[in-house]
């Protein structure tokens, strides 16, 4: 309820001089029946009536306007939790939409950049000539991605966001090129092929399971540290079973790592999420996961 008024001097609210502001309301609101008193009623019960002597201004001098509102104030002991940007159906499906938009992009320009590099021979060729290209790639890329997980007010800044994950896009297609010229090209094939279905399955399960695996980043963290270390081990020690079960676990931690990103894009009523803005990294986090998993997944298939 609102109420506008015009007020002839300043009213002391702490006061409760403002009551009469209610009577004048009750007069306005029915002129006919100025001689009866205003009553206040709290829960429908009556109370007793109460009459203010304020006089009326007729000529309009020092008016002041005022509004009165009924506004529902929190006790002292409830804190008040801000919405989330998520609480918004249409923010979330926008975002999510524009990160799957840009996901895509980024797996088509991969997949180009790698088959240049599968069916074209004078390009595998020179790059067997020129190994020092995949040590010069390494350090760019991690140069790139550290810059995108780091600097957050960059990569929400357009259109630099955009040409540091096209450039950390073209980088990544270049090192997956070249180092898929070892595998042969069906082995590629039936790699991209398992990594789609395994990507889209995981997908599907992320948005219908009802574990939470956003509460999973400090135990795949800790595997993380783990399997580097062992894969450090597995550089020593040449044997074949290791490196399988050294692909076999990447695969298994990036699959968590996929599923654990696409609940936090979601949002929603996970315990972690990524906020609104932050779709490039929402797509950068999500894009990682797919290569990596596409890397042990044709590593698994090469032996």
């Amino acid at each position: 309820m609102k109420i506008d008024l015009d007020v002839s001097k300043p009213v002391n609210f702490s006061s409760g001089d403002h009551q009469h502001l209610v009577h004048k309301a009750a007069i306005k609101g029915n002129p006919g029946r100025l001689d009866q008193p205003f009553t206040t009623s709290t829960e429908d019960r009556p109370q007793e009536a109460i009459k203010y002597s304020y006089p009326r201004n007729k000529h309009g001098e020092n008016t002041y306007a005022i509004k009165i509102s009924e506004d529902v104030t929190p006790p002292p002991n409830e804190s008040i939790t801000p919405s989330s940007p998520f609480e918004n159906m249409s923010v979330r499906k926008g975002f999510m939409v524009k990160v799957f938009v840009v996901l895509s992009v980024q797996l088509f320009i991969t997949a180009a950049i790698i088959s240049v590099f599968v069916f074209c021979q004078a390009v595998r060729k020179w790059i067997l000539a020129m190994p020092w290209f995949l040590f010069a790639l390494l350090p760019a890329v991690l140069i790139v991605i550290i810059i995108l997980a780091c600097c957050r007010d960059l990569r929400r800044q357009v259109p630099a966001n955009y040409i540091l994950l096209a450039f950390f896009t073209i980088l990544e297609g270049l090192l997956l090129g070249t180092m898929s010229i070892v595998y042969k090209a069906d082995e590629i094939l039936w790699a991209m092929g398992a990594t789609t279905v395994v990507t889209l399955v995981l997908i599907l399960f992320a948005l219908q399971t009802k574990w939470d695996f956003t509460l999973l980043s400090g135990v795949l963290f800790v595997f993380t540290i783990v399997l580097l270390i062992y894969g450090i081990i597995a550089v020593v020690i040449r044997s074949y079973w290791l490196h399988l079960l050294y692909s076999a676990l990447g695969t298994l931690l990036f699959s968590g790592y996929l599923v654990m990103d696409v609940q936090m894009m979601v949002g929603g009523h996970y315990h972690y999420e990524i906020d609104p803005e932050e779709y490039i990294f929402a797509a950068l986090n999500i894009y990682v996961d797919i290569i990596s998993l596409f890397i042990f997944i044709l590593d698994l298939l090469g032996r």
